[in-house]
């Protein structure tokens, strides 16, 4: 048996990790790659395996870099199962239509100036009915239901606390050539303890093989009580200024979190109650979706969604479905609160909010997660004064904020804690999901504690179990 790394492998994006055993393939994620526009297109079109002979799918998670694939996996064949919890399966029922929607939208917009410029018209990735038939093939268990999912290939899913649904994949696997039994982890995304929303992730045993994410390898990140209190600095400073809070923030997680905290910030008086919108259709449908998983949170958040008629609102909110009140924001006067998709802002209507606020010295612009390399969130951040949005160029006049510990990521300290927290020989350890310095500051603490074969993958390896 072997695992060949095909996506996520010194990057954070396109998750994508084929496990063959027994002459099965069973593929761990499927997942876009972000980034450069051409580079994106190329490698989400064209896998590094023939999709019709991948046996089944098993997803950590419902975000984009680990589902958003999947349709494009249908279009070129896969015919089996999609393994993953029940919520993960919902939150992709709207977030894989979705995905496909603006990318039909976004290429739309792209050809018209190409076409004025004489260049090659583009083409979608996939279609809305390969969104659909992708989410006919799903098949969901819960936290700790063990199921035979190939010959040879035992499948337990238990809480990663990264997003709703979120799941570490258990694999047992019983190799029928030599005889030999190996227990997988693969990490998928792991979340930080003591969010207000989700469970802490959950610690697996007598583990053989660790597949680990390292995205925050190296970096620590701020006190939650510290962020709640500089948000609150963050609103003040910018309705000052009569600016707005431009917030690209993920529809799923990310969206409800900051919900939670302006209510309670709004609440104790600490900020006053200006005009707030959520400006996707993405993010309210997914909002629905937390309250019918209400299990898979903490019991404080359920006690609240059961007291409260709304378990993610407050006054002041406006949430936005239809596009001619996203574009009637265009013309908004005076302060107010933007939130809006995606969080790395390289697709959705966050780009039309950037495009018509950056360039104002008055507005604020808050990263409040992970952004990759390349991406049009990663330059913002990186302090880049001319940035490409939508083809045109623009000066970035904005303020620009950053705040990592809304991530949904563990930091380093708490992937380390994660770790100890595994039990069994784990003697062999594959690095995935980071930049190549995230993974290497990762790999350097892990040796340190840990005598295993500890080391970052790189794209398009494959290693014999």
């Amino acid at each position: 048996m072997k695992i060949t790394f095909c996506g996520a492998a010194g990057t954070t994006t396109g998750s994508q990790h084929l496990l063959e055993i027994n002459g099965q393939r069973i593929l761990l994620d499927c997942g876009l790659y972000q980034g450069k526009r051409a580079d994106a297109f190329e490698r989400n079109r064209n896998f590094r395996f023939a999709p019709e002979k991948v046996d089944s799918v098993v997803l950590s998670h419902c975000h984009i870099d680990h589902s958003g694939n999947l349709p494009n996996l249908v279009h070129q064949g896969f015919k089996g199962h999609i393994y993953s919890t029940a919520a993960t399966r919902d939150l992709c029922s709207i977030m894989l239509p979705d995905c496909a929607h603006i990318q039909h939208s976004d290429v739309m917009f792209l050809n018209k100036k190409r076409k004025a410029a004489g260049q090659p018209l583009l083409e979608p990735t996939f279609s809305l009915e390969d969104a659909m038939q992708a989410l006919s093939q799903f098949a969901t268990f819960g936290y700790h239901r063990p199921a035979w999912i190939a010959d040879g290939v035992k499948l337990t899913f238990i809480d990663a606390g990264h997003v709703l649904g979120s799941a570490q994949v258990i694999l047992d696997l019983h190799d029928k050539e030599s005889g030999k039994h190996t227990r997988l982890l693969f990490s998928g995304d792991i979340g930080r303890p003591g969010t207000e929303l989700l469970n802490d992730p959950d610690s697996a045993e007598n583990v053989d093989v660790v597949i680990m994410e390292s995205t925050y390898g190296g970096r620590t990140h701020e006190l939650s009580t510290d962020t709640t209190a500089r948000v609150a600095e963050i609103i003040k400073d910018t309705i000052q200024r009569n600016g707005k809070v431009i917030i690209p923030a993920f529809a799923v997680e990310r969206t409800q979190q900051l919900l939670f905290t302006l209510d309670r910030l709004i609440y104790e008086h600490q900020v006053p109650a200006v005009a707030t919108f959520v400006d996707s259709p993405l993010a309210v449908g997914a909002t629905e979706i937390f309250r019918l998983h209400l299990d898979s949170m903490r019991p404080e958040m359920r006690e609240t969604a059961f007291t409260k008629d709304h378990a993610f609102s407050f006054r002041g909110l406006s949430l936005i479905r239809e596009k001619e009140e996203s574009v009637a924001l265009n013309h908004l006067k005076g302060p107010a609160i933007i939130i809006s998709a995606s969080g790395m802002a390289e697709s959705g209507r966050i780009l039309h909010h950037l495009r018509n606020n950056v360039g104002d010295s008055r507005n604020t612009i808050l990263f409040v997660g992970y952004c990759a390399e390349q991406t049009l969130g990663w330059k913002l951040r990186s302090g880049h004064q001319r940035v490409s949005i939508l083809g045109d160029e623009y000066t970035v006049r904005a303020h620009i904020e950053t705040l990592d510990s809304f991530s949904g990521h563990a930091d380093h300290g708490e992937l380390l804690t994660w770790f100890d927290q595994i039990t069994g020989p784990k003697k062999k350890v594959f690095l995935v999901h980071g930049e190549p310095e995230r993974s290497e500051a990762l790999r350097e603490a892990l040796t340190l504690r840990h005598d295993g074969d500890i080391r970052p993958a790189t794209l398009g390896m494959s290693v014999e179990l």
